[in-house]
């Protein structure tokens, strides 16, 4: 069998949160919002600790400039060949930057976050801690809408 097998038999039986509500946001029209990136691949900055690797459920804020980023993301079935030749495949802050020049997007945030994609089955930790703290730092920066780019 072949791993991206055992990874999908893996995935379609992991058990799935229920919540009582489901959130609602009116962000403005996407030609005035302010646009962040959420990725699961684990960057980080050279001068940033590195994710651990084991359920890290921590983040990581990027800043706009950043590009010298370190893939921190560990699946044996991630094919880090597209990452190494162009970041856009999971850090698409050049696609924003063009869509900001167009006026199709309002404006890039100032900072960006970064999460490690190994999370433990419940991601209670994200879910009640670390993302809410995430999207505060966001929403201080003024962002609107996050893209979200999972790895």
């Amino acid at each position: 069998m072949s791993s991206d097998q055992v990874m999908r038999d893996m995935m379609a039986n992991l058990p799935v949160p229920e919540f009582e509500s489901t959130p609602w946001a009116s962000p403005p029209p996407l030609a005035e919002a302010t646009v962040a990136i959420v990725t699961s691949a684990g960057l980080h900055r050279a001068d940033q600790d590195r994710f651990d690797g084991r359920g890290d459920v921590s983040y990581r804020m990027l800043d706009r400039g950043d590009r010298e980023l370190i893939l921190g993301h560990w699946s044996s079935n991630f094919d880090r060949a597209a990452y190494v030749s162009d970041h856009n495949v999971v850090y698409p802050i050049d696609r924003l930057e063009e869509l900001a020049a167009a006026g199709t997007i309002g404006a890039v945030a100032p900072r960006h976050v970064a999460f490690a994609g190994n999370q433990p089955d419940t991601v209670s930790e994200v879910r009640l801690d670390t993302g809410p703290a995430a999207a505060a730092e966001l929403r201080a920066d003024g962002v609107d809408v996050a893209i979200l780019t999972p790895v």
